[in-house]
C-alpha cells in the first residue's frame, strides 16, 4: 500500500507514543464499559466483532503490505530504538484497513455511548483527540499508509451503523 501523500508525510519517532497509547485506550474503554456500562460494553464488542471480521476478510481476499519504513533512522535515541524493536514483531503486512483506526473508533464510540461520559464535554473532546492522534500516529510511524487509514473509515462507518446507528439499538 502506497500513495504519493505517504512520501510527503515524514517519519517521526514521537508517533510511537500515541501509537502505543492505542493499547491503553482500547483496554481502558473495554474495562470501563465492562464494569460501568454493560450494554455499552456489548455494543462495543459487537462493533469489534463486525469490524475486525470485515478487516480479516479483506486481509484474506486482498493481502496487503507496505514498504514505508525507513531503512535507517535520522536520529539515534530511545524512541528510534524502540520503534526499531517494535518493527521486529509488528509486521508491515495485512495493513489495510488499519486495525489501529478501527480499534480507536471502537473505543471512541463506546466511551461516547454511555450516559455518564457523554455529559462531560471535556472528556468527549479528549477522547476524539486521542483517537485522531492514534490514527495519525500510524502514518507518521510508517506503520501504515494513509490509504490504510482511509480504508478503515468505511469499515468503521458500517460498524457504527450496525451497532450504534440503527433505530432500536438500545432495545
Amino acid at each position: 500500500m502506497h500513495c504519493a501523500l505517504d512520501d510527503a508525510i515524514p517519519f517521526s519517532e514521537w508517533a510511537l507514543i500515541p501509537y502505543l497509547l492505542w493499547f491503553v485506550y482500547l483496554i481502558g474503554a473495554l474495562a470501563y464499559t465492562f464494569f460501568q456500562d454493560v450494554p455499552a460494553f456489548r455494543r462495543m464488542m459487537r462493533f469489534v466483532i463486525v469490524t475486525y471480521t470485515a478487516a480479516t476478510v479483506v486481509y484474506f481476499i486482498y493481502p496487503t503490505q507496505q514498504l514505508l519504513r525507513p531503512e535507517a533512522f535520522a536520529h539515534d535515541n530511545a524512541l528510534t530504538r524502540a520503534v526499531a524493536w517494535f518493527y521486529t514483531f509488528d509486521t508491515n503486512t495485512n495493513v489495510c484497513p488499519s486495525l489501529h483506526v478501527i480499534g480507536s473508533a471502537a473505543a471512541l464510540f463506546a466511551l461516547r455511548d454511555g450516559p455518564r461520559l457523554r455529559k462531560r464535554a471535556w472528556w468527549q473532546a479528549a477522547s476524539v483527540l486521542l483517537a485522531l492522534c492514534i490514527s495519525l500516529s500510524t502514518v507518521f510511524m510508517k506503520q501504515h499508509s494513509i490509504l490504510d487509514v482511509l480504508c478503515a473509515l468505511p469499515v468503521c462507518a458500517l460498524g457504527w451503523w450496525l451497532c450504534y446507528g440503527r433505530p432500536g439499538r438500545h432495545g
